[in-house]
Formats: C-alpha cells, sequence, structure tokens
C-alpha cells in the first residue's frame, strides 16, 4: 500500500531552510552589537565594509557582465535599498545603548506592518487575510516579549523611538530589495548595497569626528562576528530569499530574530523574559509556521 506521506520537494524546501539560517544569523546582531565597545555608526560602518568586502571578488568573478547590463533604474533602487540599510543599523544599534534588547528588537521587528502599507501605498495591493492574520499575530507576540521594558520617559524612550525608526527603515530596505533581486543576483546586490551603506556610514562616522580604532580586542571580535554571522550569513540569506518569497513573508519570517535575541540575551546578560513573554515567543513562532505554510502554498 503507498504511504500517505508525501516527500516535500526540495527545491520548495531549501529557500525556507536558507531563510531559517539567515534568521539565526540575523538574531546575533544585536548581541555583538551590545558587546561591542564603539560608537553605533562605527560598528555599523565597519559591519558593512566587512560584508560588502566579502561580496565584491565573488560579485566581480562571477557576476560580472550582470554590472554592465544593470538598468540605471535598478542601480538607483539598489542604492537606495543601501541608504534605507545605513539608516536602519544607525538608529537600531544607538537604541540599543538606550533601553534593552528584548524591547529593541520588538519596536524594529513591526517591519510587516510597514512593508504591508508601503506595499499599499506603492500599488501591490494588501496582504491576504491569512497574512493579516500572521501578521497581527507577529506584533502582538512581540509586544508581549517587549512588555515591561518599554519605558516612556528618558533615555528608554529615545531609544524605543529609535528603534521604531529603525524597523521603518529596514522595511523600506526590504521592499526596495524585493524588487531589484529579482532582475540582480545575490552577489552583486549585495556588494552594492551593503557597500553604499557603509560609505553612508563612514561619511557620518567623519564628520562627527567619531573614533575609528584604539578598540579592545572583544569589541574587534564583536565587530568580525557581527560582520561575518548577523550581516554575511544572516542578511545576505534573507536577500538571497527575497528572489523566492513575497516580501511580506520575509519580514514575518525575521520576526523570528526576537526568539533568538532573547534567548542569546539571556545566556550572555542574565535578561530572562518572564513566563509571560514565553507566550509571545510561542505567539511569534505560530504565526511564522503559518505564514510560511500559506507561502508554500
Amino acid at each position: 500500500m503507498a504511504s500517505a506521506f508525501k516527500v516535500p520537494d526540495r527545491k520548495k524546501i531549501f529557500p525556507f531552510i536558507v531563510l531559517t539560517i539567515g534568521v539565526m544569523g540575523v538574531s546575533s546582531g544585536s548581541i555583538f552589537a551590545r558587546l561591542a565597545d564603539a560608537h553605533p555608526f562605527v560598528k555599523s560602518a565597519y559591519r558593512l565594509s566587512i560584508a560588502s568586502l566579502v561580496f565584491w571578488p565573488a560579485a566581480i568573478l562571477l557576476n560580472r557582465d550582470e554590472f554592465k547590463r544593470l538598468k540605471k533604474r535598478d542601480l538607483t533602487v539598489t542604492l537606495l535599498a543601501g541608504a534605507f540599510l545605513s539608516m536602519h543599523f544607525a538608529t537600531w544599534m544607538t537604541s540599543l545603548d538606550y533601553t534593552t534588547v528584548a524591547s529593541s528588537l520588538m519596536l524594529v521587528n513591526t517591519i510587516p506592518i510597514w512593508i504591508a502599507l508601503f506595499n499599499a501605498a506603492s500599488g501591490k495591493g494588501l496582504p491576504s487575510r491569512t497574512m493579516w492574520l500572521c501578521m497581527l499575530c507577529a506584533v502582538v507576540g512581540s509586544s508581549v516579549v517587549g512588555y515591561g521594558d518599554l519605558s516612556f520617559c528618558g533615555d528608554a524612550l529615545l531609544g524605543d523611538a529609535l528603534a521604531l525608526a529603525g524597523g521603518i527603515a529596514a522595511a523600506a530596505y526590504i521592499v526596495c530589495g524585493g524588487e531589484v533581486r529579482a532582475k540582480l543576483s545575490l552577489f552583486p546586490y549585495a556588494a552594492l548595497c551593503y557597500g553604499s551603506a557603509a560609505l553612508i556610514l563612514w561619511g557620518a562616522v567623519f564628520i562627527m569626528g567619531l573614533d575609528v580604532t584604539g578598540f579592545p580586542a572583544e569589541t574587534w571580535l564583536a565587530i568580525i562576528g557581527m560582520s561575518l554571522l548577523a550581516q554575511v550569513l544572516g542578511h545576505s540569506s534573507y536577500n538571497w530569499a527575497l528572489g523566492y518569497f513575497s516580501t511580506g513573508f520575509v519580514a514575518i519570517a525575521l520576526l523570528g530574530e526576537p526568539i533568538g535575541g532573547t534567548l542569546l540575551a539571556y545566556a550572555i546578560f542574565g535578561e530572562f523574559p518572564a513566563a509571560f513573554k514565553l507566550a509571545g515567543l510561542v505567539m511569534l513562532l505560530v504565526s511564522i509556521a503559518i505564514a510560511a505554510r500559506s507561502e508554500g502554498k
């Protein structure tokens, strides 16, 4: 008798695996950012510079012809994605100096809401009912995770506002990437996007006269860690996934970051989530699972 179990198509499963790896890599970003004792703009500039240096040789060797065929509009959107990425890191990394990891991750991961609004404003239409349900579940879950860490006074309020701004910038970055990745391979896209973002941040660093050397070994190791794990592995994996999934689903999948980030924050900083926050983490997992099932169809 034939088995009722159907083996999933590997071609369909592989993008999910890559996206999962990307979420795991991105989850380490807030931890490395907290461990690196340098100005947020400097950490971000180094992170993107190292990542772009990883991708430029591969892009030139493997995708040189794509640079020649690159249309002006696609180049403009790619550079715009880099600008939004620099804004995302400048605001979000700065927020970690003023508020907790859980609170920062909760607010920066309002990304699905902003993507839905951007897509609606650009005429791409609203998400399906299932995706709306997933976004609602995910945002509520994120709110539960960050509940109690929000503070509407002093430095914490500034940190929360910066994290929210980082979420809006990240949404714009993903929307731009979703449009270009259908036409441009990962290596040239990452090289141009990360490189342009790095240049913007270095400009801000030099204008502000910030220190860029003389850091302890622990800071350099943290910068290298966030560059290779959070950026090269993390961001690049979901940039690759944008060639296979909708921007809305990728944004929802990235809500796995608070799960990984919160667990790592507990292991390293002792910031253990309360019992009710664990319920929020479960809600996040459920929303990602439903969205993945819908996207798979």
